[in-house]
This record gives C-alpha cells, structure tokens and sequence, in this order.
C-alpha cells in the first residue's frame, strides 16, 4: 500500500488489552442485529405484506438505513470523540429503538390500515411507512463499524483490525440467525427474541462505557486538508458496489433456487441464510489477514472478482445438474433435525466458495483505497456504503426485474458478467503498487484475455433449473419418470409449471410442490371451498378468493347467477394468465368472466387496507409450513377476515392433512375456532383416508336451511351448480353435508393442548415446518373423527332428511 509524501501525526496506539475485546462486541452487536432484522421483517410484513415489491421496499429501506448510517456519523460526530463511547450510545439506542418498535408497530400498522392504497401510491406509501419504522434503528446500526473504525488508523495493521471487527460481526449474525430461527421464534414469541436482543445492546454499551474508562482516547489532530485519494479510488468502490450487487443478487437467486430443493421452510431460509453468513466471514476474516501482509491488496480484490465467475458456475451446476439428483429421499426420516443437517451440508457444498470470496472483498477494497492518515471512520464508511448500495441494487434488480423476466439461469449469468466488469475495473484502473519494470499495459492485457475467454465459456455453460425441480422439488430424485411439462415459468415470487400425467390429469405445479390439479380428490375439494360457502351463505353477490391456484375454486363461483362480483387475491403475477388457461375448462374459463377481478397482492394486505365486505371469503392458500404461508392462518388474520364479511357471510379455509403433523392441524383448527367459535370443520377424504378439510365459519353459529338448498339446487338457473357439484362426486345434499367432520364443542378434548397461532409469534410455520416429511393423514382424521358427533343444531330439516343423513355418515342421532 502506497502513502503520500506527508501524513498528518497520529495518536498514539490503541492499547493492545483493548483490542482483543473489541470482536467480541461486534459479535454481540451482529448477534443483535440479525434477530431484529428476522423480527422486524415479521412485523413489518403483516402490515405491509410479503409480496416481491413489499420486500423489496421492505429490503431497500433497512439496507439504505445502515448505508446512510455509515456515511453520516463520521460527518456529524467529530474525531475527538472517544470511539468506543459512541459506540456504546449508539447500541443503546438502538436496543431503545428495539423495544418502542414492539409496542409502536400495531398502532403504526392501525394507521396505515385506514389508508387506501393501490398501485404506485400504494408502493410510495409502502416504503414511507418502511422508514418511519425502520430507518433511525438502521441509520444506528450503520454507523456502530464507522464509529469504532476511528479507534485505529488507516495503516495496514489498522484495517486489518477493520476486518476483523466485520468478520466478528458477521460471526454475530451467524449466531443471530440460527439463535432467531431455530430457538427463539420456535420456542417463544417475537417478544422474547426481542427482550434478548435489547439485553444483548445494553450489555455492549455497558462494556462499551466501560472500556472508554479504562482506555482513554487520544485522538489525532484533524487534518487541515483532506488526504489524496489513492490512485483509482473511484474504480475500487465502483468495483466493491458491483460486489455488493452481485452478492445479494445471488443470495435472491439461490435462496429461490435451494428453498426448491430443500422445501421453503422457515428452517431452510435460516439455514440458508446462516450458510451465506458463514462464508462472509471466513472470507472477511481471510481478507483481513490478507490485508495485513500482502503489500498489493488491491491485485487480491480483483483475483477475488475474477475467480467468482468460476464459483458462481460451480454453484449453478450443482444446482441444475447435480443435487437434485443425488439419491434422497426426504420422507426416509421423519426426524427434522437429521434433515438440517444433511440440507446444511448441502448449502455448504454448494455456495460457500462464492460467499467466501464475496465476505473476502470488503476488507481487501478498505485495505486498496486507504491512505496513511485518513480518517478511518470515513474511510470505513465510504466502502461499507458503496458495498450496501449495490446490495440494494441487487436485490431490488434481481427479484423484481431479472429473474421475473429472464430466469434464474441468465440471472446467473449476468451475475458471472457483473463479477468480470468488477475485476476489469480492480485490474486496468491506475495504481501506485504494480513492481517496477513491468509495463502496465502488459500485465493488463494478461488478465483481460484470461477473464473474457473464461467467463465467456462459463457463462455458456450455465443451465436451467430443471422442470422436474419446479415441479417435484425435494422429492425429484425419488421419480424414475416424469410426466409431460406442459408449462414451466420463473415468476416474481414463485416458480410455477404444469405437468400432464399419462392419464390425462393435470397438476399445477408452485416451488417445488403440487397445489392444484384436475384428479379427483383435488377437484372435490377446490369445488367444496367454492359451492359450500355460496350454498351456506345463502344468496352471495360479492366473493373474494385467496389465491387463484388453477383457478378450479374461483371458477367454483361464476355457475352462480346471482353473484355479481368476484375478486382474486393473487401473490404471483404469472400464475392466473400462465396457468388459468391449461385448467379452463375445469375453472370455467374464470379469467375471462366480466365479473372477476384479480388484485395482485398479498391476501392480507388487500384485506387489510380494503374498505369492501363480501358475502364469501375463500382462502386457499400454500401449505402453511412454506414461509410467509402462516400469516394467513393467524387469529388476527381470520379475524380481519370476520370483520370484512357481510351479515350472513361465509368464511373458508383450506387446511391440508398430508405433509402434516397432528399439532400442525390442531393448531389451525383450534385457530380458527377461536376467530369463528361456531364455526365447523368439514372432510375431504380420499379413499375412507384423510386427505384435507375444509374450515366453515360465519360471524354467528352457523345454520343450514336444508329446504332453502335444496331449492336453489332445483332451480333451473342453478343447474350449472348443481352439475360442477355432480362433476366432483357430490350427486346429493347428503352427499355434500355427510363431509361434516365437526365443531367446538365436539373437538374440545383433541384440541385442548392446541397452540393458537398468532401474529406475535407465528408459531405455526414453526410446528409445521418441522413436520413437512411427515405423512399422518390417515392418522390425525381417526384420532379427531373419534370425538364427532351428529350435529343436531347444525342443519334446520325435516327428522326424516336428519336420519338420513346420519345413515349416511354412521352417526347416531342422539
């Protein structure tokens, strides 16, 4: 590292005691961090949604925070200050900060809620309420490296204590990320997590303050000038900002394409998550040893760039061409923890070289641009600043315009392309620290030649996820054949497909997973959600559906005449115009309807900021151990939802019994009882098997007019419906109302140690996604059937149609 002719004095050297303690701090401080950055994505999300442009807004305000963090504190806090001081202040208020978010976020989100919003303001509206809740904390949380960079000085030993504090921080957020994911939020609530992680704050500033008293700050006498750039300055924080981009970027694309193969459980974002962190701080911490003893830092940040194309190609074959593939079958073990460790070793495998090199770079572009007598603080800040604002980039640019409109494949490969551009601009900017002798030009052109050839040919080399993977996901290796892919698409927010079996069926295929399809017991149920809530709301004229799916439920509505309205709430943009047309004849060709309109938007959100009620409300939404799903099974969600519902309405939900657990089901029964106390559970049932249910509930007890029904059915304007319900197997109203499964009263006893899910805590994409291998269908309907009983107060009929219909269903009457 070169040095000017003149150097401002420095003070006198940290005390050595001092400097050993200081990782520690940072490893509290990530620790921290990332549980508030898990808890606070949470709450924020119920309020705002868990859409690709939520998240984005939701992502680009809590890195530009910490962006802004870096950059403003060393132009507003003064180098006289004692380092650790601030330090300690700024964690302090940042626990602080922790706490009032907690309790503010619900009276925050109430204001919100009485707001319309809808398209561009609606996104405006998204990120100003982002910041308002976010902002200051991330702001703080930026400028805690910053702060205690001035404790050193911008020499080679110096910045590699730089390093050093970001790798410890980084081995904080490691401990954040699994403490968050795997203990706190399963075992406890958001609450908890967030009492440890202010503890965690106050205890830095304690020990922050008290070091400030043992090791007094000397500072150095301000420079009256500002210190001379180092040569090419401007092309190592171009390069660090592309470093950035591409990393998260990265992450976006790998998390897609891992939580395929993985299943998308909260455990599997953690794991993920943990894996990238991991490699971010064996990197940083190799980079700060390196920045200590090689004497050209700025050639090791390019072989970092220039050697990411190559991991980036390891990690895309081995997801395309390798893992999916390996012999595993996930249904072998029902133990959930031998399955993290198995997917752990799995995401190691696959992107710890790239995440490495990316954590390698930020010491090494500090160690490239710093200049003896520099304001470490600022130095520090400029870099971490130019890394988080390609970050930003990157993930805003990935998610909602690449991968929706090229596809993970060339994702990566403009990724491998970014990476070359970075290390041309490391290699062929001006420097001071090539060795004499050797012509520039010629050691320029010897890289330039290699990069282009090479990346060239790996980026070729990069191949599509495979349809198989879309469709069948941690089970694909367990397939020796695959049906016809009909469709295959890379959307916004999910990976969709539609296969056709040989039989003539169709699936429609989200993340890895079957949510949809034309078999038998698919359509009985798609079709129960639909003709069970108009037939027991008697005469609906407004309906809103959760999730279009295949479109099978939403068209469930349109044979009704009286129906003048139908609203589809759909997440992911591509499903209803990609998918709707491959299932029109089993949806009724719904998307062309002059009554439907699809609002693209989480489900939750739409409710929440809408001032419409409905007479119907059906929610079929993901298998709710996939993250984010279990937002939709909440008390508070079902209660907004009884809120919304016109006198007389009706709300559905669909509550899935394969690839469950007993506690799983309990918990969203249980849950939904206590929104709608008179509500009732209905069987889908394949083969005398449990397959799915189907909650029913109203604002009041629910009643049945048998007579009523069974009028409508023989009316001629609903022979339509009554031919759908024919179509699935339902040939009578004994047929329809023999499903019954039960109620409150009935299932007290099985339900007593059921835990409520709520949003403070979400506890059930916890239960469920450890339990996503289990198979108890069968199982969990006996053990809850055990406690049915004929519901006399249900149905208003005849004796004669009630003792038919307890025939039918083998339940005495009394």
């Amino acid at each position: 590292m070169s040095h000017p002719a003149s150097t401002p004095a420095a003070g006198p050297a940290v005390p050595l005691r001092v400097l050993p303690i200081l990782p520690l701090l940072f490893v509290g401080s990530g620790c921290a961090a990332l549980i508030y950055e898990v808890v606070w994505f949470q709450l924020v999300q119920l309020v705002i949604g868990s859409s690709a442009v939520s998240l984005g807004v939701l992502l680009g305000t809590f890195m530009g925070g910490m962006c802004l963090g870096s950059l403003l504190l060393p132009r507003f806090i003064s180098r006289q200050e004692h380092p650790l001081r601030i330090y300690a202040w700024l964690e302090g208020a940042i626990g602080v900060l922790g706490l009032l978010i907690l309790f503010g976020l619900p009276a925050l989100g109430n204001v919100y809620a009485m707001i319309p919003a809808g398209g561009l303001f609606g996104i405006i509206l998204r990120g100003l309420f982002c910041a308002v809740c976010l902002l200051i904390p991330t702001v703080l949380m930026g400028a805690t490296l910053p702060a205690v960079a001035r404790w050193v000085e911008a020499t080679p030993t110096g910045v590699s204590w730089l390093g050093f504090f970001y790798g410890s921080n980084i081995a904080g957020a490691v401990i954040g990320c699994v403490l968050a994911g795997f203990y706190l939020l399963r075992v406890y609530d958001m609450a908890v997590a967030t009492y440890v992680a202010c503890a965690i704050n106050f205890a830095i500033a304690a020990a922050g303050l008290l070091l400030a008293r043992r090791a007094p700050h000397h500072p150095v006498v301000e420079a009256p000038t500002e210190v001379a750039p180092t040569a090419g300055a401007r092309s190592i924080y171009l390069a660090i900002a592309l470093s950035g981009l591409t990393a998260i970027g990265a992450e976006v694309v790998w998390t897609r394409l891992l939580s395929l193969m993985l299943g998308a459980t909260v455990y599997t974002f953690s794991l993920i998550l943990a894996v990238v962190l991991i490699g971010l701080g064996i990197g940083s911490s190799t980079g700060a040893y390196m920045a200590r003893v090689a004497h050209a830092p700025r050639r090791l940040l390019g072989w970092c760039q220039l050697l990411l194309p190559v991991t980036i190609a390891w990690t895309a074959y081995l997801i395309a061409q390798s893992l999916p593939y390996w012999p595993v079958n996930p249904s072998l073990s029902t133990d959930p923890w031998l399955t993290l460790q198995f997917d752990m070793m799995r995401c190691a495998f696959t992107i710890l070289p790239a995440t490495v090199l990316w954590g390698a770079s930020f010491p090494l572009a500090i160690a490239a641009v710093a200049r003896r007598g520099e304001d470490a603080g600022r130095l520090v800040g400029r870099v971490y600043a130019a890394n988080t604002v390609g970050g930003i980039v990157g993930a805003l640019l990935f998610s909602i315009i690449i991968i929706p409109t090229m596809g993970t494949q060339d994702a990566q490969r403009v990724m491998m392309l970014i990476a070359v551009v970075a290390a041309l601009l490391v290699f062929l900017a001006p420097a001071t620290e090539l060795p004499a002798g050797v012509p520039a030009s010629r050691r320029r052109l010897v890289p330039v030649g290699v990069l282009t050839v090479v990346s060239l040919l790996l980026v070729a080399g990069v191949h599509a996820v495979p349809a198989g993977l879309i469709g069948y996901g941690r089970f694909l290796a367990t397939y020796s054949t695959l049906p016809k892919f009909l469709y295959v698409g890379e959307g916004m927010n999910s990976s969709i497909a539609v296969s056709e079996l040989a039989n003539g069926y169709r699936n429609f295929h989200v993340s890895g997973k079957v949510e949809a399809s034309s078999e038998p017991q698919d359509m009985r149920l798609q079709r129960m959600l639909g003709d069970l809530s108009a037939l027991v709301a008697g005469d609906p004229k407004t309906v809103l559906v959760v999730g279009f799916g295949a479109g099978v439920t939403a068209g469930s509505f349109v044979p009704f005449p009286n129906i003048k309205r139908i609203v589809i709430c759909e997440l992911e943009p591509l499903i209803p115009r990609s998918i709707g047309p491959y299932f029109s004849q089993q949806n009724y060709d719904v998307l062309h309807d002059p009554r439907v309109e699809i609002v693209y938007d989480d489900a939750r959100h739409f409710i929440l900021t809408t001032r419409e009620k409905f007479d119907v409300i059906t929610s079929d939404p993901i298998h709710p151990w996939v993250r984010g799903a279990a937002t939709l099974y909440t008390k508070e969600y079902l209660d907004l939802a009884r809120e919304h519902l016109n006198p007389g309405g009706v709300m559905t939900e669909w509550v899935p019994l394969y690839e469950s657990h007993a506690d799983a089901v309990k918990s969203e029964i249980a849950t939904f009882l206590d929104a709608f106390p008179g509500g009732t559970v209905w069987a889908n049932n394949e083969d005398g098997h449990g397959y799915d249910l189907v909650m029913l509930g109203q604002q009041d007890p629910t009643r049945i007019d048998v007579a009523a029904v069974s009028q409508r059915l023989t009316n001629p304007a609903y022979a339509r419906v009554a031919a759908s319900l024919d179509e699935v197997g339902i040939q009578s109203l004994t047929d329809l109302f023999g499903s019954y499964a039960g109620q409150r009263s009935d299932l007290e006893p099985w339900l007593h140690d059921a835990v409520i899910n709520r949003d403070k805590d979400l506890k059930l994409q916890y239960i469920a996604g450890l339990e996503n291998n289990s198979y108890d269908n069968a199982q969990i309907l006996a053990d809850f059937s055990q406690y049915r009983k004929f519901p006399e107060d249900l149905f208003v009929a005849s004796d004669d149609w009630k003792n038919a219909l307890s025939a039918a269903m083998s339940l005495p009457r009394h």
